[in-house]
């Protein structure tokens, strides 16, 4: 049996692989005449790939920080300032897409981001007892970007999305410093912090590869140095979490032991 029978035998994979990854003649290069060095293909396929890493890295991104702090019902060591820099990210793509009358289709990705950057801002206010105020943040959040949107300026509705990439850093930059002062990462999701470094190293590659500005590759470099940071601290912070807990575990065992 070929490897391309295989694979028609498991039809849910072949079409995984032809609708994400790469197009019908270059599935019977790899796969039929099992040439795995077709350049043209192989670079169809990274083109693909890489995409779908972003689409993890960014548009999936906050959805396990949202069930970490919905599970655990605690915001500890999660910044508001760096949640509201990273919604404030989003609020250039959101408006110049409405300004230009982009079909929803098109900005679809960017307004879930939104939601789920609007909802992690609501329940980080919430647990601190302010949900009256994170209530009127998505409220007015949500009327700030359709009237920019449908009655700002073109030039505003740019300079909004330039910043978009200075707030994302900044927002990077606080998390960290927040766990860098506190010495520990509290709530932050080590998931999301994982999906937004593989983004952040995706946009880096996409960025080559378009050949854009000087600029906006070292603001993507820097945003990757940040993220590099940030998994660092919730790897190493966690460890040292689950060694306190087994010290602790081994301490009240030895209690027990004694006591007895």
């Amino acid at each position: 049996m070929t490897t391309s029978e295989g694979l028609d035998a498991t039809s849910p994979v072949k079409e995984f692989i032809l609708l994400y990854l790469m197009p019908e003649k270059c599935f019977e290069y790899f796969f039929t005449n099992l040439n795995f060095l077709h350049v043209p293909c192989l670079k169809i396929v990274l083109s693909k790939t890489v995409g779908l890493w972003i689409v993890l890295g960014t548009v999936l991104a906050q959805l396990p920080q949202l069930l970490r702090l919905t599970r655990r019902g605690s915001a500890d060591g999660v910044s508001l300032g760096s949640a509201l820099l990273h919604l404030y990210s989003i609020l250039g793509p959101l408006v110049y897409c409405l300004a230009r009358d982009f079909p929803l289709s098109a900005w679809s990705d960017k307004l879930f981001i939104a939601v789920q950057a609007a909802s992690v801002c609501f329940l980080l206010l919430h647990y601190r007892g302010r949900t009256i105020q994170g209530m009127l943040l998505v409220l007015v959040y949500g009327a700030v970007v359709v009237l920019l949107g449908l009655y700002g300026t073109t030039l505003l509705a740019t300079t909004l999305q330039s910043s978009s990439i200075l707030a994302l850093i900044a927002s990077k930059a606080v998390q960290a410093g927040t766990n860098f002062s506190s010495g520990q990462t509290g709530e932050l999701s080590r998931v999301s912090v994982l999906l937004v470094w593989a983004g952040s190293l995706a946009l880096i590659f996409v960025s080559v590869q378009e050949k854009g500005t000087i600029l906006a590759l070292l603001a993507h470099i820097l945003s990757a140095c940040l993220s590099t940071v940030l998994l660092a601290q919730v790897l190493r912070c966690g460890q040292r979490i689950s060694t306190r807990s087994k010290a602790k575990t081994h301490a009240q065992v030895c209690c027990i032991s004694g006591a007895d």
